[in-house]
Order: structure tokens, then sequence, then C-alpha cells
């Protein structure tokens, strides 16, 4: 099965960037219905994180996916989750 992944880490510091590749990702997973997309904000601070999930949160996202799951093994990472 495939699988999108998304690694902010290079990107953490450019807020414009984060948001474009989010919703490339989210567009992606849509056109070749492929779940899980894997995001991985980093563990830090936690404030991309929180970003990420602000993000997710927004109804016009939200309506995309299914479900959301925040890895309990590694906080650095979120699996967001697609119902075709």
């Amino acid at each position: 099965m495939a699988k999108i992944v998304l690694d902010l880490h290079e990107i953490f510091n450019k807020s414009q960037k984060i948001e474009a590749e989010l919703n490339r990702v989210m567009m992606e997973a849509v056109d070749k219905r492929i779940t899980p997309v894997e995001i991985i904000p980093g563990k830090g601070s936690g404030q991309l994180k929180k970003r990420v999930l602000r993000f997710l949160a927004q109804p016009e996202i939200k309506n995309l996916y299914h479900r959301l799951e925040k890895d309990d093994k590694n906080f650095g990472r979120i699996f967001v989750h697609f119902k075709f």
C-alpha cells in the first residue's frame, strides 16, 4: 500500500511553504486515493505540530479526511487517514 510522507524539518521556519506543502499533500492524497498521509513536524517545541493540527482542523480540510491519528510512540508524527 502506498503512502505519502511529508517531512517538515527542512521548511519549519518558512510559513507560506508549510501551508503550501500541507495543501499539496492533502490534494495529492485525494487525487491519487492514497491513505494514510504521514506528516512529520518533528518534536522540537511543539509549535509546528500545533500549527499542522490547526491546519488539519480547518473545516474545508477536515472534510477531506476520515480521521487523524497522533503517533503515541513518536510525538513528532501525525497520520491522516482517508476513507475512499
